[in-house]
């Protein structure tokens, strides 16, 4: 038995809506793979439901800030998201891969698991599914993909 929304989400992800977006709009097949992949009805509505919340997020587009202002976090988001999360994200938006619209929508659907804490890698994950719905994100999407799953990770210009 899976346990958490992320466990399903990249099971989705990697199985299904990686190669084919479209098949999310066809939910009682994808649930009955979850189902007999291990994960319960109640993980499979929620990781539904956060996926909802993301496609219902979609920010327009905005000019990356390379000098812009700080984000600060506060609160929950401090015990959800490291240090070492904080800066990635913080990295990303400095090298264009967000913005900044877009990175709230990262902070926005990892504050919505059901984790205390995210680690660097779950937050690759978040990032790489709010970059694969964002219009326009595609060149982001690609380098962060290739920083996840290639051998040799292409530096930022």
């Amino acid at each position: 038995m899976k346990e958490s929304i992320l466990d399903v989400l990249l099971y989705l992800f990697e199985h299904y809506i990686a190669d084919d977006a479209d098949t999310l709009r066809d939910r009682d097949p994808l649930q009955a793979g979850l189902i007999e992949a291990g994960f319960t009805p109640a993980e499979i509505a929620k990781a539904f439901d956060w996926l909802d919340g993301l496609a219902q997020q979609r920010p327009g587009a905005s000019e990356p800030r390379c000098n812009g202002p700080v984000r600060v976090f506060h609160g929950p988001e401090l015990d959800k998201l490291d240090v070492e999360c904080r800066g990635f994200l913080a990295f990303l938006e400095q090298q264009g891969v967000l913005d900044a619209a877009q990175r709230e929508l990262v902070v926005d659907r990892a504050m919505a698991l059901d984790q205390d804490e995210l680690d660097l890698d779950d937050l690759k994950w978040v990032v790489l599914m709010v970059l694969f719905t964002q219009p326009g994100a595609e060149a982001a999407y690609a380098w962060m993909e290739t920083q996840m799953f290639g051998e040799d990770p292409e530096p930022v210009h």
